[in-house]
């Protein structure tokens, strides 16, 4: 497969699904017990594949809300975080990947890797799936 077929399959409307905008107001009610705590909204977008790892590459970008400060909630530890949360359910997502992918691939391992700054107000939390 090439990467176009897989942008094809992950369009924007099927990452929503994967990962609906309310994860993050979820999230940040089962962390903070208030969902105006949360300084960030989360989306999922597709990367790209590469064919020499057989390997999908996601992201779970985080948007400054207005009035917060992205930076100052963001740790070291949050791609841990996000990899165990019952709310951000990575593992379940990849399993709704998997099932997408039908006949074409079969998702392996996965793992988050170190948040990333695109810019001041835009991180990501690179999810990283193998194929089979």
């Amino acid at each position: 497969m090439t990467s176009d077929n897989f942008h094809e399959i992950f369009s924007d409307s099927v990452l929503q699904e994967l990962f609906p905008a309310s994860r993050a107001n979820d999230f940040f009610e089962a962390l903070y017990g208030d969902v105006d705590e949360g300084a960030y909204d989360i989306s999922l977008t597709f990367d790209n594949y590469d064919k020499a790892g057989n390997t999908l590459h996601f992201n779970l970008n985080l948007t400054e809300r207005p009035g917060k400060c992205l930076a100052c909630h963001l740790t070291f530890g949050l791609p841990e975080v996000f990899s165990r949360h019952p709310v951000i359910n990575i593992a379940g997502m990849v399993e709704k990947v998997d099932e997408l992918l039908g006949e074409k691939a079969t998702c392996g391992d996965w793992h988050l890797a170190p948040t990333q700054t695109t810019s001041r107000k835009l991180y990501s939390v690179p999810l990283i799936i193998s194929l089979s």
